[in-house]
């Protein structure tokens, strides 16, 4: 793969890291005129990138996450594979981890039923639930949380399923605008491209 085939995505306050340097670099609404696009930001950001090439219909292009310098070189000239892509009911992707929360910091326990595929994860009053894509099938785990916010008694599976009265979602880090009544994160039919 030439230089030209690989362009940078550099989040904002970000820096570019020295073997990126000579690379072109493009903005979020130009990722699918490329075909390896470099994303140096967080998890949220490679969420955005992915949520903007799954609504493009492009996950052909190939994606490396940056975080870290030392990374840099790896995301220039590694190899893609297709993993598990995860997303929600909206369309948005998750490449960290979601959770669903109490949806006020005063409310203690979230209420109602979480499964993943046909197990039940919980029925009653919990904590939260923390969700995470993994990088091989069925696509996803999910944790029931304890009252230190630690995850315990993973459950794999395609897809993970809440009914409540109101949870907040948080998707890497990004809370919702507004408390939720139902919310589904599911393995999308086709994976995306990672660089490694």
């Amino acid at each position: 793969m030439t230089a030209a085939d690989v362009v940078v995505l550099l989040a904002e306050g970000r820096r570019m890291p020295r073997p990126l340097r000579g690379l072109t670099t493009i903005s979020a609404d130009a990722v699918t005129e490329c075909r390896r696009v470099v994303v140096v930001g967080s998890a949220a950001d490679l969420a955005a990138v992915l949520t903007g090439l799954l609504k493009a219909d492009r996950l052909d292009i190939e994606v490396a996450h940056v975080r870290r310098p030392w990374q840099a070189r790896r995301a220039r000239t590694g190899v893609a594979t297709r993993i598990p892509l995860i997303r929600d009911e909206t369309g948005t992707v998750i490449t960290g981890a979601a959770y669903w929360l109490p949806p006020e910091e005063g409310s203690a326990t979230l209420r109602g039923e979480a499964t993943v595929d046909d197990a039940v994860l919980f029925h009653g009053e919990i904590t939260g639930v923390r969700i995470e894509p993994t990088a091989t099938m069925p696509g996803l785990r999910a944790a029931a949380l304890s009252s230190r916010m630690r995850p315990r008694g993973w459950v794999a599976g395609r897809a993970a399923q809440l009914g409540t009265e109101a949870a907040l979602v948080v998707r890497d880090g990004v809370p919702s605008q507004r408390p939720v009544r139902r919310s589904t994160f599911y393995r999308h039919t086709q994976g995306w491209l990672q660089v490694r």
